[in-house]
């Protein structure tokens, strides 16, 4: 069996007096005094210098060192850190309040507590909500940087912004020119020989052209910004049932540091296939002889080579390979009937009349006899018609001669002889 517990009253005696000894202890405790003359300093564009002096009468058995801290807009930024020199640099927010504070501290147990903080503050110029915001930034096929952003939602529509950059190379920062027609958008150069294997934080600063627009700095590692350009001299050909890819490598990366994205797809399928590789070529085995294969490429960087997760634009598609095209077919099914119908008709006409021509047809007798005395019929019919019509007329003329005779009124004996006369030449 174990030692009996003790009672509540007796652990809550001995609790009060580990207190109060601790307490004691604190007490007798030297507590270092802190840093002094705590200031800054520009250096670059975005680039701050916090510098102090040590604290007096330090005993020699105290292991000096500093913790410092950044406060932005009274938020910690989680960047503590410890240090025997007596100056920090630190990147600049300068559309917010930023506020820098340190301490010394004994490291190695000298039995004193830290010193307390020493606060200064640097803040933000110009009205608030005029700085430009959303800054974006890519670095394309290591050659330029292409950044843009948009103003400030109380920045007037006439206002200009004006970009400038600064890297550790550069002697000045500098301004960058190449603007875009909205003036949100500036390019300038950026690139480094093909062996660097780091590369310095790039430093950029946008403000107005007036006090009253709030400045605003960034820092960009260009290694997660990079972006390589577009594959070209995209080139395929086919060996027996084997297709054969391949296209120009960029000259500005170093080798091995991008691999490729292929894809490709068969005309008949609606789906597409995509392969992953790190050399500038690749074929594709056992390929449909009768499909059509579309073809297109695009480069990122390697991870061991650079942070950037960005894509490259496709490249220009390719095609090779004939796709069956089922219209083609439909067509032929429709238009060669058509043909045959179409020919036979008018070999059937042009056959017709070639066998009147060869063999005329044979008159019949009886229709060559029925037209013959037909013939005859009419011609005495007419004829009997004629000299009934003659008769008529010579009785009509009689009848007028007649008619002209009885007319002739008697006036003498010789008119009387006359008549008689008359009447013997119409007798006659």
């Amino acid at each position: 069996m174990g030692p009996p517990a003790a009672p509540p009253a007796r652990r809550l005696l001995l609790a009060v007096c580990w207190l109060a000894v601790a307490a004691g202890r604190a007490a007798g405790a030297k507590v270092l005094p802190p840093p002094s003359n705590l200031n800054y300093s520009f250096i670059q564009i975005c680039t701050l210098n916090w510098t102090w002096n040590p604290p007096e009468n330090i005993s020699g058995s105290c292991d000096l060192e500093y913790s410092s801290d950044i406060v932005i807009d009274e938020v910690p930024q989680d960047k503590r850190e410890w240090s025997k020199s007596r100056f920090r640099v630190t990147e600049t927010f300068l559309n917010e309040e930023m506020r820098f504070k340190v301490r010394s501290e004994c490291r190695h147990g000298n039995g004193s507590a830290p010193s307390r903080w020493v606060e200064t503050s640097l803040l933000p110029t110009g009205i608030p909500g005029t700085a430009a915001v959303g800054l974006s930034c890519v670095w394309h096929n290591l050659e330029y940087m292409d950044c843009s952003w948009r103003p400030g939602e109380n920045a007037g529509s006439n206002t200009n912004y004006t970009l400038f950059y600064w890297f550790d190379g550069l002697k000045n920062p500098k301004k960058c020119n190449n603007y875009s027609v909205d003036h949100g958008r500036c390019i300038f150069n950026l690139s480094f020989p093909k062996v660097t294997n780091t590369y310095p934080a790039i430093s950029i600063l946008i403000r107005g052209d007036s006090e009253d627009i709030r400045p605003v700095c960034a820092s960009k590692n260009p290694t997660t910004l990079v972006r390589p350009a577009m594959p070209r001299q995209l080139t395929l050909s086919k060996i027996n049932d084997e297709i054969y890819v391949q296209w120009s490598e960029s000259d500005t990366f170093p080798e091995n540091c991008l691999f490729y994205e292929v894809e490709y797809h068969n005309g008949d399928l609606d789906t597409a296939q995509i392969i992953k590789v790190e050399i500038n070529y690749t074929s594709i085995p056992s390929v449909d002889p009768n499909s059509k294969y579309t073809f297109k490429v695009r480069a990122r960087p390697k991870p061991e080579c650079y942070s950037s997760k960005l894509f490259s634009d496709w490249s220009e598609e390719k095609s090779i390979g004939e796709k069956t095209d089922s219209t083609v077919y439909f067509v032929l099914i429709i238009t060669i009937p058509l043909i045959v119908a179409v020919s036979t008709i008018i070999l059937l006409v042009y056959l017709k009349r070639l066998k009147i021509l060869i063999l005329p047809p044979i008159p019949d007798p009886r229709e060559i006899l029925k037209r013959m005395f037909g013939e005859q019929n009419e011609d005495s019919q007419s004829c009997a018609k004629d000299d009934s019509v003659n008769a008529y007329d010579r009785l009509n003329k009689e009848e007028e001669i007649h008619s002209l005779i009885l007319t002739e009124t008697p006036v003498s004996a010789n008119s009387e002889k006359e008549n008689d006369k008359l009447c013997f030449i119409s007798e006659r």
